[in-house]
This record gives C-alpha cells, structure tokens and sequence, in this order.
C-alpha cells in the first residue's frame, strides 16, 4: 500500500489542548480496507492508526485519500482534511502559530458563530473540511468542527484564535 510505505510508523506528536479529532491517529499505520456509510463513490477506507486516548471513533483515511473520523452509533463518516498530507500540515501549524502569536483565545460551543471569517481565506495547504484554518494579516484562525457533526453536537465545536505577529511566510 502507498499510505504505509509512505507513511506507516510516523509518530507525529499530539498538539496540546486541541479536541481529539485535530490531533488525529497517535501513529499512522494502514489496515485492511472496510466499507463504510457516508464515503464516497467507491465506499471503502482503512483506520489510519489508533487513537491517542480512548474516543468513540476511529481515524480513516477514504479512497480518494481524505483524512477523517468514523464512529457514532451508526459508524458515521466526516471527512476532516482533503489528505493526510493536510492533516499533517495543520498539526505543524499549531506548533508555528503557537510561536509567532502574540495571544491565543480559545472558544467554544455557540461562540464558535460569532467569529467573522468573511474577511479571511482559507489556508488551503491544510485541506480543510471539517477542520480547517483561515488567515488574514494579524491574525489566524483554526476552526474544529469534527466531533460536533459527528455527534451531532454544535457545542463541541472549538476555534483557537492566533492574533498578534502572524504572517504566513512565517509558519
């Protein structure tokens, strides 16, 4: 397999205080593929590793190579990244944003709707679904949304907002 040759055994390590869905596999490891609900067109994937700590879902990685999460009472399937490689790229920018931020604010649950990202764009190099980054001079937001549509849950949504000294050429 492709993914395991590439990535089998990367141990990548977790970025602390994030929700379980954004730090993803504790190391990435193929297995055999399944067919799941809610995938695409061809209906299969592989779990990606196992978890860090105990969760009700396990780590995916689809046939067209999306990175998401499966679990729920009816074996649900969310896409989080486009691939592992913007997975891997959102955890490294958690590690660079925490560097150059001048603060971080996390919010949670119903607050997660007030913040405005009309006027920022998508960081594209994370790939973003359900787990997505956006960017505007000065500031940099991550937005997890994973858990709550997996779970039906809009208080589980969580954003770590990076505003101060944040340019992108700088993570």
């Amino acid at each position: 397999m492709t993914h395991h040759a590439r990535w089998g055994g990367l141990l990548l390590p977790a970025a602390p205080g994030l929700p379980e869905d954004a730090a993803g596999p504790r190391m990435l490891a193929a297995d055999s593929p399944e067919r799941l609900n809610g995938l695409p067109a061809r209906g299969w994937a592989f779990e990606a590793g196992p978890q860090r700590t105990a969760v009700p879902y396990s780590f995916a990685i689809s046939s067209d190579g999306t990175l998401g999460i499966v679990g729920g009472d009816e074996d649900r399937w969310v896409p989080l990244h486009g691939s592992v490689d913007g997975w891997v790229e959102s955890l490294a920018m958690v590690y660079a944003a925490v560097e150059v931020a001048d603060t971080v604010t996390r919010v949670t649950g119903r607050a997660v709707d007030d913040l405005d990202l009309t006027a920022m764009e998508p960081v594209g190099s994370v790939e973003g679904i359900a787990n997505g980054w956006w960017y505007r001079p000065g500031s940099l937001v991550a937005l997890y949304t994973g858990e709550s549509v997996l779970f039906g849950r809009p208080g589980y949504r969580t954003a770590f907002v990076y505003a101060g000294n944040v340019d992108l050429q700088w993570l």
